[in-house]
C-alpha cells in the first residue's frame, strides 16, 4: 500500500487541498471563474478532481523523499519542493487552461491562478515538511 508517511502526507494533502480550492473557486470566485469562460460545466465532476488530488498528494510525497534539501528547517524545506513541484501543475491548470478555453482576460485568471496555486502549495508544503520531518 504504502508508508505511514506517504498515507499521512495524501490525506494531509488532499484536506487541505479541498478546503483551500472549494471555497477559493466554487464559493468566493465562482463567478469571476463562470464570467472569464474558465468554468464551463454547470456542476463540476467532483469524483475526477478527488482523484486528480490524491495522484497528486501521492507523486508529492512519494518524491519528496528523493529531494536533496541542504535546508535545516523540514518546513521550509518543504515548501521549497512543494512549490517546485507544484509549477508542473501551476503550469497545466494556468497557461494550458488558458490556451484551451476561450478565457478572457487571460492576465486576471492568471493572476487569481497564481495566488491560488501560491498558497496551495506553500500550505501543502508546510504539511510535507511537517509530516516527513526527522
Amino acid at each position: 500500500m504504502g508508508s505511514p508517511t506517504l498515507i499521512s502526507f495524501v490525506i494531509a494533502y488532499f484536506i487541505i487541498t479541498m478546503a483551500w480550492a472549494y471555497p477559493w473557486h466554487i464559493v468566493f470566485f465562482h463567478d469571476l471563474y463562470v464570467e472569464w469562460g474558465a468554468f464551463q460545466r454547470a456542476q463540476p465532476i467532483m469524483p475526477l478532481g478527488i482523484v486528480a488530488i490524491l495522484i497528486q498528494g501521492v507523486v508529492i510525497g512519494y518524491l519528496y523523499p528523493f529531494y536533496k534539501s541542504n535546508e535545516n528547517r523540514p518546513i521550509i524545506g518543504g515548501i521549497k519542493f512543494n512549490l517546485i513541484i507544484g509549477l508542473m501543475t501551476y503550469t497545466a491548470m494556468g497557461f494550458a487552461t488558458a490556451a484551451k478555453f476561450q478565457i478572457e482576460p487571460i492576465s486576471q485568471f492568471l493572476i487569481y491562478h497564481t495566488i491560488f496555486q501560491l498558497i496551495q502549495f506553500t500550505l501543502t508544503g508546510i504539511a510535507l515538511g511537517f509530516i516527513y520531518r526527522k
